[in-house]
Formats: structure tokens, C-alpha cells, sequence
């Protein structure tokens, strides 16, 4: 029966959405792999639906799946809020918070986080701006904002902004269904770059993409470049390149319903860090407070 479906059950189960691979479900749990694959097939059986795709270099999510992932995620952020809602000054705030945020992380990473924030606090008015992250740290550095929300693995060390890493989101290979690398367990770097890629190159795509490249003595063969996530996609579901690229964008579907896998690398591919950036020494208001606060406990970071 649904009802019996546990928190303990849904943690496990977003694990495995989260990460791709059971064995770092249970790692991140702090349990068994066996415990977090007994979970997921005692959910699939109490729901009748199948949840993952099983592949020899993880677990993949079905169309099924991905909808009840958005609202297991929805059911375990609502008792993480209330549980923390004792320690935060809900609805005794007032006032506007001025934030920036890039491409990456205004699309497919801060609109739940933003939604959860108005709840908590509904009379703070949110002042959001699209920017790039030089753009985000000149800001800052003037005052003209008070947080910034961006990817923080190109950002110069040499500026003395405040910065927190909210979350590393894994970058793994995508491939299109029945591709040959999806034999092998975990492929290199050498493999892929025998392949034609498909660079990205919003939100300084390029430059991240080709620094870990040359940090392993290897260069991709570039066939394509594109500013758009979506002609990525299709590009990549239709054969006609691989790329490497974080789990925080991924999604299994092209916008033409076209398979799209993501494999493990053998290689240290660095993840993909997304922050906060702030200035250390302005005065920052309350209401700016208070988000840098949430952000930073609802990332769990």
C-alpha cells in the first residue's frame, strides 16, 4: 500500500536520482547498497511503477520516475522547512533583497529554492537580476546588489569577494541511446576524445570544459558549439556528438523525446560548483540575511 511509504524510503530513492549510481546513494546515506536497492524496489512495488532504468554504469530515471522525483523532492523539502522553521524569523521580515544570479543557476537551480524562501518569508520582495558572473562580482564589489547566485568554479581567486559553495553537481558524459561507450562501465577521457563534441559555451563553458581537458594532457575534437542548451540536447539524442556536462542540467529527453544517457568518467573531471558571492565588508540589510541564511541551510551546505 502508498501509505506505507517512508521518509526514509524517499531519501534513498532521491539519492539515487541525485547521484546516478546506487553504490554513491549509499555512500551519501551512510548505509548499505543493498539497503538503498531494497528501498527503491520496495517503492517501485508499493507504487506499480518502475522508477529507474538499470544500466552496467548506473541508474538512469524513467519518465515515470522524473515526476514522482519532483514531488518526493517537494514532500522531503517541505519537512526540511518545517523542521528548520523554528530557528528562522518567518514572517517578522520586511523589506527587498537585491540578488544577481547567471544563466546555469537561474534556470535549473535556484527557482524551488526561490519558491521555498517566498513561502517562508512572504513580505520580503526578491529584486532579481540576470547576469554574467563578471558582471555578478563587479556588482557586488559596487554595491549595486547584495548576494549573487552564480557558478563559482571560474571565479577569480584574486578577488576578495565572500563566496560559499552550495552544492557540486558531478559532470558526467552524455551520450544518445545504443551508443558503443555505453558498454564500458566508466570511460576516459581518451575515449571521448576520439569522439566529435559538443562544447557549450554559455556561462564560460569553454573555459572550464577546456581546463580540465588540458589538466589531463588531452584536447576534445570539437565538431559543434552552441549557446543553447536545448540545441545540445538534440544534438546529442540525434548522434551527432558527445558531451560532458553536470548533473544539475542534465535530463534524460531531448526536446523531441530522443534518449539521452549520462556515463561515470574513469578520469578527475572536476564538478561544477554553484555559490553564493557577497561582499565582506557592506553592511548587508536583514532581509539579505536571511536568504544568504536560507540558501545556505536549504542546500544543506
Amino acid at each position: 500500500m502508498t501509505k506505507d511509504v517512508t521518509v526514509r524510503q524517499l531519501r534513498y530513492f532521491t539519492a539515487a536520482a541525485r547521484t546516478g549510481r546506487l553504490s554513491m546513494a549509499a555512500t551519501d546515506e551512510h548505509v548499505s547498497q543493498s539497503a538503498v536497492t531494497n528501498a527503491i524496489l520496495a517503492l517501485e512495488a508499493q507504487l506499480g511503477i518502475r522508477l529507474f532504468d538499470r544500466h552496467p554504469h548506473g541508474v538512469t530515471l524513467t519518465p515515470e520516475g522524473h515526476h514522482f522525483h519532483q514531488r518526493a523532492r517537494e514532500i522531503l523539502d517541505a519537512l526540511d522547512d518545517a523542521l528548520r522553521e523554528p530557528g528562522f524569523q518567518r514572517y517578522t521580515l520586511r523589506g527587498s533583497v537585491r540578488i544577481a544570479a547567471s544563466y546555469t543557476v537561474l534556470g535549473y537551480f535556484l527557482p524551488e529554492l526561490l519558491a521555498r524562501f517566498r513561502r517562508r518569508y512572504p513580505d520580503i520582495v526578491l529584486d532579481l537580476v540576470d547576469m554574467d558572473r563578471p558582471e555578478i562580482e563587479t556588482a557586488i564589489a559596487s554595491g549595486d546588489v547584495e548576494l549573487g547566485v552564480t557558478l563559482l568554479s571560474n571565479s577569480d581567486t584574486r578577488n576578495t569577494l565572500s563566496k560559499h559553495v552550495l552544492v557540486k553537481s558531478r559532470r558526467q558524459l552524455w551520450v544518445p541511446a545504443g551508443h558503443p561507450l555505453l558498454e564500458q562501465a566508466a570511460p576516459s577521457l581518451a575515449d571521448v576524445s576520439k569522439l566529435p563534441y559538443i562544447l557549450l559555451e554559455m556561462d564560460e563553458g569553454e573555459r572550464s570544459t577546456l581546463g580540465y581537458w588540458r589538466a589531463h594532457g588531452l584536447q576534445p575534437d570539437i565538431a559543434f558549439r552552441t549557446r543553447s542548451m536545448e540545441a545540445l540536447r538534440g544534438l546529442v539524442a540525434h548522434g551527432f556528438g558527445v558531451t560532458i556536462l553536470s548533473d544539475m542540467v542534465y535530463r534524460p529527453w531531448s526536446l523531441e523525446g530522443k534518449k539521452i544517457e549520462a556515463i561515470p568518467l574513469t578520469d578527475a573531471v572536476p564538478p561544477m560548483d554553484a555559490g553564493l558571492l557577497w561582499h565582506p565588508r557592506a553592511a548587508m540589510a536583514r532581509p539579505a540575511s536571511a536568504f544568504r541564511d536560507f540558501m545556505i541551510h536549504a542546500a544543506g551546505s
